[in-house]
């Protein structure tokens, strides 16, 4: 059986995912020992030899999003995440966040298990250790949130189950906002995957999840690299305080983008 990582990067004019990308791609081959597949439309992708296979595919609708380390709202090409099924060349497959940072073999546990699919539940800030309640549930009815920050599949009917709902819910995205009270008109895989996952289970909520919460760190917190896999994160406290803490060979979700392209600019 073939496993290997899978990982969709769309560059704007602000944010290279696919220098993001190529990162990982090296931490993953350095911790979890498997290859790394990217999606892109990115020419330069082809030179970076961290990436073990380049597929190229022009995205498929055009969104925005507003990144507050950024400052402004920008492009976000995010909609081409329900292909990944028919589009990964694994059995099993690992399909991450391009600002998924992998500083350990934690995710060798969740290729190891048995289940045919997996994705995180609940979701936390790694400065406070406070669960992201407003982020782990979503819509009007308070819906619980399904993060596709990390997911694992094998080639299954359960897996070509998931991602064919999901592309239900973004082909007929303003139905589904309609239908769960979605305030906001930007589609999100995290949203279209809690859907499917509810569909798919019969609307039982029973599903397969990873063990343990999504470490994230916030994007209005400043994260920076000391050494391999160690990173400080300063953050302001309950009393507006700055705060640094540091992690060293933990996996995190870097809500960040412009601070993580800054320690991959600096360590590539």
């Amino acid at each position: 059986m073939t496993t290997g990582a899978l990982i969709f990067a769309f560059n704007n004019q602000d944010i290279d995912y696919v220098a993001l990308a190529g990162w990982s791609a090296k931490n993953i081959r350095r911790h979890l020992n498997i290859p790394t597949t990217i999606v892109t439309n990115n020419q330069s992708a082809v030179d970076n030899t961290n990436f073990d296979h380049v597929i190229f595919a022009e995205p498929e609708g055009t969104g925005t999003r507003h990144f507050d380390d950024v400052g402004k709202t920008v492009p976000w090409y995010n909609a081409n995440r329900v292909n990944a099924y028919t589009l990964s060349p694994y059995d099993q497959t690992l399909l991450l966040d391009a600002d998924y940072v992998v500083a350990s073999d934690q995710l060798r546990t969740v290729l190891k298990a048995p289940q045919n699919f997996m994705c995180h539940r609940q979701a936390y800030n790694l400065a406070t250790a406070d669960p992201l309640d407003d982020l782990n549930k979503f819509g009007v009815y308070g819906m619980p949130m399904w993060w596709a920050t990390v997911i694992m599949f094998r080639k299954s009917n359960t897996s070509q189950y998931v991602f064919d709902c999901m592309q239900m819910v973004r082909d007929n995205w303003q139905h589904y906002r309609d239908l769960y009270g979605i305030a906001k008109s930007t589609y999100r895989n995290d949203f279209a995957l809690s859907i499917a996952l509810g569909i798919v289970s019969g609307h039982t909520l029973s599903v397969d999840e990873i063990p343990w919460g999504l470490a994230s760190v916030m994007p209005n917190n400043q994260l920076t690299s000391n050494q391999i896999d160690g990173y400080d994160i300063t953050f302001l406290d309950q009393h507006n305080k700055a705060k640094t803490i540091g992690v060293q060979g933990f996996d995190f979700h870097a809500m960040g983008k412009r601070h993580l392209g800054d320690i991959v600019a600096n360590t590539c």
